[in-house]
């Protein structure tokens, strides 16, 4: 159902220093783009921020959308080129250049080829994501940094009106997270989380025949993904021109560069990331919260192990078992090795990869009229899109996008302490462990801060 509201200026928005109520009691503040002048029809005005591997696919992708135009693009880097790390080349990205003004480029050059003139020349390039975000005609920010950015330009994106589509893991600590998710709720904004497997429509059906008690009372989940890799001692190197390395580290400490901490790599540095159980993890994690009908909640127990790099760059783990426990006598098995997701049930079980059942029926089964259907969306980008003009909140809305985070963060804080651990899902705090609730957030460098 769409929320409704009283329409409100942006900048009278941020005067306000509050959002529109509904007569849903929640909040609800709709872009200039909606209404007036500018009808539904018309086009959502988008800045990227983040112009990697996976930030140009991000941002190909909204430029093939008709109801948005991509008006600026921001990035620390000026140009770059893809050619390290082993997805660096996302998105057939391998060799080409990256950064602020090839994207700026790729902008105007597909709408230019798209404009009967033949020219257009309309798409800013900014340094700076606060640049960005203070422009008032922007409706929608893409969000596809490293990490440990996430949460601050997310941030300042809701506070300025916008909504976001923020990439995923939502955040780099449960407190981010948690800030994030009361931010969009009290601003009355939309976020989309780039969990973007729950629009599949094969894993959609799997979640439904579960949900459904097609293979009886779920009782176990057995997940797993790819190990980690590690990395031997990197020497200093000089800063490469046109990069804003000392912007790039934000709120983290302040280390030499080398090329080995940024672009791909940086997800197996503690400062910015949480290895592959936060890279990988939360897709596979997201779906599991999906299937369980856990979304906006958490496991009760958490029982990690890990094996860590003794010495080198990277610190996160290469290879984990972790267990985790619901309250309803759930048990999800995480661990590093062949990737895949199995559900198992009193009556049988269901698994994603390879695609498998027993009983075999499972996999031509129909979900009935009167059964449960969940949320349906094809196209992750579009469905943000639509949602941005219903004002609604998308499959992997910012409470859904924080709980899956979450039980990443979890399983790395239960390797990290070496025993099991008591976790109340509704307080957001390990029951009794003052030491360990110190790991659900981290210092921030300063000026930066959530």
């Amino acid at each position: 159902m769409a929320r409704v509201g009283i329409t409100m200026t942006r900048r009278g928005f941020l005067q306000s220093g509050a959002g529109v109520v509904t007569a849903f009691g929640m909040p609800c503040v709709v872009p200039p783009s909606v209404f007036g002048s500018n009808a539904p029809s018309n086009r959502i005005s988008m800045g990227c921020v983040g112009l990697g591997g996976m930030g140009m696919g991000n941002l190909r992708g909204f430029l093939n959308k008709k109801d948005a135009q991509i008006v600026a693009v921001c990035d620390v880097v000026t140009s770059g080129r893809a050619e390290y790390g082993p997805n660096a080349n996302g998105y057939g990205n391998r060799g080409k250049d990256l950064g602020r003004e090839p994207a700026r480029t790729t902008v105007d050059e597909y709408y230019a080829a798209r404009n009967p003139s033949g020219q257009f020349g309309g798409c800013a390039g900014y340094n700076d994501f606060r640049d960005l975000v203070a422009r008032e005609d922007i409706d929608a920010v893409v969000v596809t940094t490293p990490d440990h950015w996430h949460v601050p330009i997310s941030l300042a994106a809701v506070r300025a009106g916008k909504d976001v589509y923020c990439e995923k893991p939502l955040s780099l600590t449960i407190t981010e997270g948690r800030v994030l998710a009361d931010t969009v709720r009290s601003y009355g904004r939309v976020l989309q989380t780039g969990t973007q497997h729950r629009s599949n429509s094969r894993r959609r059906f799997i979640c439904e025949l579960i949900r459904n008690g097609r293979i009886g009372k779920l009782h176990t989940i057995r997940c797993s993904i790819g190990g980690g890799p590690s990395c031997g001692p990197q020497p200093a190197m000089p800063i490469p021109e046109g990069f804003d390395y000392n912007m790039w580290i934000g709120q983290a400490p302040y280390t030499p560069y080398t090329e080995k901490r940024c672009h791909y790599y940086f997800r197996f540095i503690w400062d910015y990331a949480g290895g592959q159980v936060t890279n990988n993890g939360v897709h596979a994690l997201d779906f599991v919260q999906w299937a369980n009908g856990t979304d906006l909640t958490g496991p009760v127990e958490i029982e990690g192990h890990g094996e860590f790099p003794k010495d080198g760059l990277f610190n996160t783990p290469t290879s984990w078992n972790i267990e985790y426990t619901y309250g309803d006598g759930v048990r999800l098995l995480f661990s590093s090795g062949k990737g895949g997701v199995r559900f198992e049930g009193e009556r049988g079980w269901i698994q994603s990869s390879p695609f498998d059942a027993h009983p075999k029926s499972l996999l031509t089964a129909v979900i009935r009229p009167e059964e449960i259907h969940l949320y349906e969306s094809n196209d992750h980008k579009q469905d943000f899109l639509n949602c941005i003009k219903l004002r609604k909140d998308p499959i992997a809305h910012v409470e859904i996008g924080h709980r899956s985070a979450s039980i990443c963060h979890l399983g790395n804080i239960a390797m990290l302490t070496g025993r099991k651990l008591k976790w109340d899902p509704d307080k957001e705090s390990f029951v009794n462990d003052t030491e360990v609730n110190r790991m659900l957030s981290r210092p921030m460098r300063s000026p930066w801060h959530l």
